[in-house]
């Protein structure tokens, strides 16, 4: 399925979305904002699961978590690359420090970054899964007002293409948009079940040597 979205998505990109007066550098847009929604969704997934673990004591939710906040991180990467270099083709710049919009996704990127330096400066047990549980709820605060600056700033760097009056894009575009997105959200699921699985199997084995040990 991934595979089917990601292949349709970049047909849709580049053979079926028009070319506007951005030119090509406009179909970055088709996977920047997707990948920058994804990164929420990681983050906000991460500390749903953060929130299991210090509530319910859900069996592997910290590990959950962690594999989620990662999976974030990854695709916050991204959303910075593509988001710089749509910048400076479009207006010249790679970055505006002025700008609250970027400042505050830079932040949450580096917040979560930092979850990292957290969970490997304790050793693993139940502190170091309390610890980055809380720290992980503390981050998703930053989510929705880094989602809001995009909103609510006037500022050229993230022009609103939904607005109340509905999506101020063409139906193919729009269109094309939606399977993107759906394209990230499909990709970022299957790495994080494919990272998951790995720790799941490293922490088997790692049992295992101990008991023949």
């Amino acid at each position: 399925m991934t595979t089917v979205l990601l292949g349709g998505a970049v047909a849709l990109i580049f053979f079926y979305a028009p070319v506007d007066q951005d030119g090509l550098n406009q179909k970055i847009f088709y996977f920047h904002v997707p990948i920058a929604l994804t990164s929420y969704a990681c983050f906000g997934w991460g500390a749903l699961k953060a929130f299991q673990h210090l509530w319910k004591r859900t069996p592997g939710a910290d590990l959950e978590s962690y594999v989620a906040i990662h999976q974030g991180v990854i695709f916050g990467a991204m959303t910075l690359v593509t988001g710089s270099i749509w910048a400076k083709v479009r207006w010249g710049v790679w970055w505006v420090w002025g700008d609250e919009q970027l400042v505050l996704f830079l932040v949450l990127f580096l917040f979560y970054c930092a979850y990292f330096m957290l969970r490997f400066s304790v050793d693993p047990g139940p502190q170091r899964a309390n610890l980055c549980a809380v720290y992980a709820l503390f981050g998703v605060v930053l989510i929705p007002i880094s989602f809001l600056a995009i909103r609510l700033a006037n500022s050229y760097i993230h022009p609103t293409v939904f607005t109340s009056n509905g999506p101020q894009m063409a139906t193919s575009q729009l269109a094309t948009f939606c399977v993107a997105w759906a394209a990230m959200l499909s990709l970022a699921y299957f790495l994080y079940r494919f990272e998951l699985a790995g720790k799941r199997l490293d922490a088997d084995l790692k049992e295992l040597r101990e008991l023949l040990a």
